[in-house]
């Protein structure tokens, strides 16, 4: 079966996180920092013994999570032998089976004592279930997703930022997948890595940094831009006419890059080359386009019908001296030419 899975990712700004307070609305504090009143104070003593094991004094929420999921990952351990491990006893709670009587246990354990320990110590936390991303197919653009991906991550609630993931599970990463990690453009990267293998390695390490500062830039403004639209009535207002400027002066920004294509292209053709698309570039913009499949006196004898006499007699005399020049090799009157087209030019222009 193949599935599409549309995500809301969070952006994981480490600055940003590490700055956030400890004031929770009500909606956070009520629910997830509940924690047994049984095993409160062991927890919170082994959490608060695990955090000063740090060379340095951790004071913000996030690099506790941070420092604690690694904590479990490198002092406590999966089971070699799933069977292994016994059932808990009737009143036996899991986290405190884990933390110390058994000192490890199932993934899952993991994520569990990690959230309790997390609450243990006045940050919100919560037990999350879905599926890793399996294995990525870059021929296809697509994940092959197995019921084995399935597995738990405690969430993080950081003020004004939101929930984010870490995997306490050893052999798991400490962060699961950000949106500057996606797979999408697989194909491209597995071709720019064959191409970066043909490369001296200070050109493919600029053209990395390069690379790797526009797609940051980029991530960022999007990020910036979406929680100014998500930020209320305001800011979705404020978003909008942002939207509309920005989409304004890139059209114009394009019909100038297009005109410039123009001119440096007009630019490298002959004089009598030059005249000549200039003229139908006029005639196409009054929507009388040359058919490719016309020869010039074709399309001029055409216009000779649909054009004022004044017009079609200028048409005519500027395809035939194209015609004579492009066929014949004669030398034309390019100046005379010219005067003739600009008079044309402002006669259309002043309605003639």
């Amino acid at each position: 079966l193949t599935y599409t899975v549309i995500s809301k990712v969070p952006y994981r700004d480490r600055t940003l996180l590490q700055q956030t307070t400890n004031d929770y609305p009500d909606s956070i504090s009520q629910y997830y920092l509940e924690v047994p009143p049984e095993i409160a104070a062991r927890v919170r003593k082994k959490t608060e013994e695990i955090l000063d094991t740090s060379p340095k004094p951790i004071i913000s929420s996030y690099e506790k999570a941070l420092y604690l999921a690694q904590a479990l990952k490198q002092r406590y351990s999966l089971p070699q032998n799933p069977l292994d491990l016994p059932f808990l006893e009737e009143d036996e709670d899991l986290v405190e089976a884990f933390l110390f009587k058994y000192e490890g246990g199932y993934p899952d354990h993991f994520s569990t004592s990690l959230t309790v320990m997390l609450r243990s110590i006045g940050i919100p936390a919560r037990l999350v279930v879905g599926f890793d991303t399996g294995e990525f197919n870059p021929f296809t653009g697509l994940y092959i997703v197995k019921n084995t991906d399935a597995y738990a991550m405690t969430e993080v609630y950081f003020t004004e930022q939101g929930w984010f993931a870490f995997d306490p599970i050893p052999g798991h990463d400490l962060l699961p997948q950000s949106v500057e990690e996606s797979h999408t453009f697989g194909v491209l990267r597995q071709f720019w890595q064959w191409v970066a293998g043909w490369l001296p390695s200070p050109v493919t390490n600029w053209l990395s940094q390069l690379w790797n500062g526009i797609i940051g830039t980029a991530v960022r403004v999007f990020v910036w831009f979406w929680r100014l639209l998500s930020s209320g009535w305001i800011g979705l207002f404020t978003g909008l006419i942002l939207a509309i400027a920005l989409s304004f002066f890139g059209w114009l920004g394009w019909q100038q890059w297009q005109s410039w294509r123009y001119r440096r292209w007009l630019a490298g053709l002959p004089p009598m080359e030059n005249l000549y698309q200039q003229m139908l570039k006029v005639l196409s913009a009054k929507g009388y386009r040359k058919h490719p499949a016309q020869t010039p006196l074709e399309y001029a004898k055409t216009m000779g019908q649909k054009q004022p006499s004044a017009s079609a007699e200028v048409i005519d005399e500027i395809s035939q001296a194209y015609v004579r020049w492009r066929y014949g090799g004669h030398k034309p009157n390019i100046q005379q030419l010219r005067q003739r087209f600009r008079i044309w030019i402002k006669s259309l222009k002043g309605g003639g």
